[in-house]
Order: structure tokens, then sequence, then C-alpha cells
């Protein structure tokens, strides 16, 4: 089932910061990434944009990622909105593509979504997201961790990458399993 383009791009701005338009190519990939690895609970630590108005503190509505799941070789982001009496789970699959630690997903409409994994040591990541919809792209980042009190070398790696695709920080959110159990999420396949 492919998802309509206004939850795809809630998606993508839960997850982080549309970043100065750069080529794919010069984003990097975890060398030996490992997708089991990435397996189970995230907290978003920190975000940044390029484009503040994407990601409003303001929008009632919050969408933030749980839990990251592996389902054969594709991945699995488990997601929560929330918002004026709303609270739905949400699944996301993508498949992987391109080199090792990249993922893409097709939605409804003809746009796509690329993820890679820029960075990790599986306590801490950076995760990049892109989505491409009828020749607009907004580039996204996020730095995500196990635990709240994450690895300070991963902030500085995480603000560098702020620093060279000119970046501002944008709000973050994190939601506990409020919702309804996982067997009644949507679950959305790209």
């Amino acid at each position: 089932m492919a998802l309509e383009r206004g939850p795809l791009l809630l998606l993508t701005l839960s997850l982080g910061l549309a970043s100065a338009q750069k080529t794919l190519e010069e984003v990097p990939v975890q060398p030996g990434f490992d997708a089991q690895k990435v397996e189970g609970r995230w907290l978003t630590i920190r975000l940044a944009t390029s484009d503040t108005l994407l990601v409003s503190p303001e929008d009632p509505l919050r969408l933030a990622l749980h839990s990251i799941r592996t389902w054969n070789r594709d991945l699995e982001f488990v997601l929560f909105w929330t918002g004026k009496g709303v609270c739905k789970g949400l699944n996301v699959t993508v498949h992987p593509t391109g080199p090792h630690g990249q993922y893409q997903g097709f939605f409804e409409g003809g746009g796509r979504m690329l993820l890679r994994f820029v960075s990790t040591d599986y306590s801490s990541l950076i995760l990049y997201v892109r989505f491409e919809d009828g020749g607009e792209v907004t580039s996204l980042w996020a730095l995500l961790a196990r635990r709240v009190l994450g690895d300070p070398k991963w902030l500085g790696r995480y603000k560098a990458y702020v620093r060279e695709f000119q970046l501002q920080e944008a709000p973050v959110f994190n939601l506990d399993a409020q919702c309804s159990p996982p067997a009644a999420y949507a679950r959305a396949s790209f």
C-alpha cells in the first residue's frame, strides 16, 4: 500500500531538517553498515533545517520516530503522530538500494524518499532523509541515540554536518508509545 503525500511529508519533517540543496553523492554512507544493529528504540536528540517554516514549534501535529525494525532486507520505521485529539501509529517500510546503508521508498503520485545512514556506532546515529516530489527536494538530517544523554562526540559530528550543509536547528519531538498497540498501526510500504 502506498502512502499519500501528506503523511510522508510529515515523516520527512519529523525526522529532521531541510538542508541546502546538495547532491546525494555529497552525503556519506556508513561503511560496513549492519541494518540488524539499528533495530530498536531511538530518541531524536537534535534536528536542523534550512527552512524553519517546514518544522514549526507552533504546529499542533507532532510526528516522532519511535523505533526501527528490520523486515527481511527492508527497514521499518515505527512512528507516532499526535495532535488535537489524534494519536496514531504509522509504520513506514523502505527498501535497500545503491550503497549499503542507503534505502528508498516510492509513494503515490510519483515521489520518492531516500535514506542514508551517514554514521553510526549503533548507540548513536546520524540519519539523512531526502524527499523528492515534483522536482522539489527536501533534505533532512537527524541525530538519534538510544538514550537521552548521547555521546558528545556524536553531537560534534552532527554539528559539523549542520555547518557544512548550512542548516538551522529545528524542534525535537520524542513520543512514547501512547497510541494503540502495534497490530493496529497503519502499515505503509513504499
